[in-house]
């Protein structure tokens, strides 16, 4: 059996603001996202199944926040997978490190790495349905 897919589609970006509320206030008023205290979550359709949702998200943190860390950067991607064990396991094989434990929620699972580069990128396998019901208020169609 050939290996799973590792990454399936973007999962989010997420940005440091100096003041993430104006920020996403910013990006309603001119370019129409349905944003609450996160930001806003991207509807889309699973092309080998179109009656399943996706959703990747857009989000704005605090300029001084911690989650980005070890990174140095203003931004780190989200990456979504189809199997997050298996890819963190593949990827320790490959020499790349897992920072910290995976984190498991209704929504999903995930774990980070960092890039040659030091952008910090986080690994979702996401739990759509979870994900949907929790986002209804943000979803930016």
């Amino acid at each position: 059996m050939a290996d799973p897919k590792r990454v399936t589609a973007l999962g989010g970006v997420f940005v440091k603001c100096e003041d993430p509320a104006a920020v996403r206030n910013w990006y309603a008023q001119h370019l129409g996202f349905s944003t609450d205290n996160y930001g806003t979550s991207f509807e889309w359709r699973h092309a080998d199944n179109p009656e399943q949702k996706g959703y990747s998200v857009w989000s704005t943190f605090p300029k001084d926040t911690k989650y980005f860390e070890p990174s140095g950067k203003e931004f780190m991607l989200n990456l979504r997978v189809k199997n997050l064990e298996w890819l963190l396991g593949e990827l320790k094989k490959e020499g790349i490190d897992q920072l910290g434990e995976m984190q498991v929620y209704e929504y999903g699972k995930f774990a980070h790495i960092m890039d040659p580069e030091g952008n910090k990128i986080e690994l979702w396998e996401a739990n759509d349905v979870e994900f949907g019901q929790m986002a209804s208020s943000a979803i930016t169609k």
